[in-house]
C-alpha cells in the first residue's frame, strides 16, 4: 500500500509540475489584489493545483486499498481541495484540473496493481503443500505452522512472485541457503538464541517489543516512514523532494518484502520454535517460514535509500536497521543468520532503488 500510494503521489507531482510550467498561470491573488492569500505563497504557477493532484491520487489509491473507508477518504479529499479555495490560493479551475490529473495518474498505478500478482499471493492449501514438499525434496527440511489454532496456509506463499519496482529479477537477490538444522553453524546460532532468552535484559525486551509490530500496528515499514518524515521535517524539504523520498523508500521496502518472501518459501526454513526442542519466544510465532528475516530485509532496504538521500544520517539509519534485525533475535523469532543475511539482501535491494533514483533527473 505504501509503495503504490507514495509512488503514485510522486508521479502525480511530476505531472503537475509539467503542466504548471506549460500553462504558467499565476495564483489568484497575483491577478486580483482584492483577494487575500491566507497561506504563504511559493510563487509557483497555480494551474493545476498540486494540492488537488495529491488529494485526488491519494483518494483513488487509498480507496482501492481500503474500500470500507471510501466515505472518509472522499471527505478528506474534498476538505483538502476546499482548503486551497478558502485560503485564496487557487481558483476552481485549478482544483478541477488537479483533480482530473490526479485521477488519471492513479488509474495507471491501479492498473499496475491489478496485474502485479498480489491477488495470487495467498494460495490454496494444495499449492502451499506443494511448495513445502518442494523444499523438503530440495533441502531435507520444511517449515511447519505452529500457531494454535493452526491455519492451513502460511502468509502469502507466492508474494515472492509479485512484480517488483526496481529489481529487474527478484531471483538475482535471492541469498544462498541457510545452514542445515543440526549443523555446527545452526547449533551456534541456536545456542545464542537460547542464551538470549534465558538472560533477556530489560533493554532487549524493550527493543523486541518496539519492533514487534503485529496486526493493528503500522508494522516495520511504518517505522521507516516515520523516520523519513522526521528527517524531511528537520530539513524543511519541499513537497517534491518529500514525495520523491517516500516513493523510492517505499518501493525499496516493497521490493525487499518480495525478495524476502521469495527466500522464505524457496527455502521453507523452520522457525526456532520448531527446530529447537522446548524453545519459546516472547512474541508468539509468525505464520510463515524463518529464513530470511523480514524486519531485517525491509529495514536495510529503507536505510539504504534514506542514507542516499540524507548521507549525513547514514550511521543512524544503519543503526536502526541493525536494531530491527537484533530485535527479532531478542524476541526469539529468528536465528542470527536470518537477520544477518536479511540485512545483506536488504542493502542489495535498496541499491537497485538508489540506481533508479540517480537516473531520474532529479539529482
Amino acid at each position: 500500500m505504501l509503495a503504490y500510494w507514495s509512488a503514485a503521489q510522486y508521479d502525480a507531482m511530476i505531472a503537475a509540475w509539467y503542466h504548471k510550467y506549460q500553462f504558467n498561470r499565476p495564483a489568484p491573488h497575483e491577478v486580483d489584489s482584492s483577494i487575500e492569500a491566507l497561506l504563504p505563497h511559493s510563487g509557483l504557477p497555480a494551474y493545476p493545483s498540486e494540492d488537488a493532484v495529491i488529494a485526488a491520487v491519494s483518494k483513488a489509491v487509498l480507496t482501492a486499498m481500503f474500500p470500507l473507508e471510501k466515505d472518509f477518504l472522499a471527505a478528506k479529499a474534498e476538505e483538502h481541495k476546499s482548503s486551497r479555495l478558502w485560503a485564496g490560493m487557487n481558483v476552481e479551475s485549478d482544483l478541477v484540473a488537479g483533480d482530473s490529473l490526479g485521477r488519471a495518474v492513479a488509474a495507471r498505478f491501479l492498473a499496475r496493481a491489478s496485474t502485479d500478482g498480489m491477488k495470487n499471493a495467498q494460495t490454496p492449501k494444495p499449492v502451499s503443500d506443494s511448495i513445502a514438499q518442494a523444499a523438503q525434496d530440495r533441502f531435507g527440511w520444511h517449515w511447519e505452522n505452529l500457531e494454535i489454532p493452526q491455519r492451513p496456509v502460511g502468509l502469502a506463499p507466492l508474494f515472492g512472485k509479485v512484480k517488483p519496482w526496481c529489481v529487474p529479477d527478484i531471483t538475482t537477490v535471492r541469498p544462498g541457503p541457510p545452514p542445515a538444522p543440526g549443523s555446527p553453524e545452526f547449533q551456534r546460532d541456536a545456542e545464542e538464541l537460547q542464551e538470549v532468552q534465558d538472560n533477556l535484559t530489560t533493554e532487549q525486551r524493550r527493543i523486541a517489543n518496539f519492533w514487534s509490530d503485529g496486526l493493528g500496528t503500522y508494522t516495520p515499514p511504518g517505522h521507516w516512514n516515520r523516520f523519513a518524515s522526521d528527517a524531511l521535517l528537520a530539513r524543511n524539504y519541499n513537497p517534491l523532494r518529500t514525495a520523491r523520498t517516500f516513493a523510492y523508500m517505499n518501493m525499496a521496502i516493497m521490493d525487499a518484502g518480495i525478495a524476502c518472501w521469495d527466500a522464505k518459501y524457496y527455502y521453507h526454513y523452520p522457525r526456532p520454535s520448531q527446530a529447537i526442542p522446548g524453545f519459546q519466544t516472547i512474541l508468539g510465532i509468525p505464520n510463515f517460514p524463518s529464513y530470511t528475516s523480514g524486519h531485517s530485509t525491509f529495514s536495510a532496504a529503507a536505510a539504504t535509500v534514506l542514507a542516499h538521500i540524507f548521507p549525513e544520517d547514514k550511521a543512524q539509519f544503519d543503526a536502526w536497521a541493525e536494531e530491527a534485525a537484533e530485535s527479532r533475535i531478542y524476541g526469539g523469532i529468528h536465528y542470527r543468520f536470518d537477520a544477518t543475511v536479511g540485512i545483506e539482501t536488504g542493502h542489495l535491494v535498496g541499491n537497485y532503488s538508489v540506481v533508479v533514483a540517480q537516473a531520474d533527473g532529479a539529482e
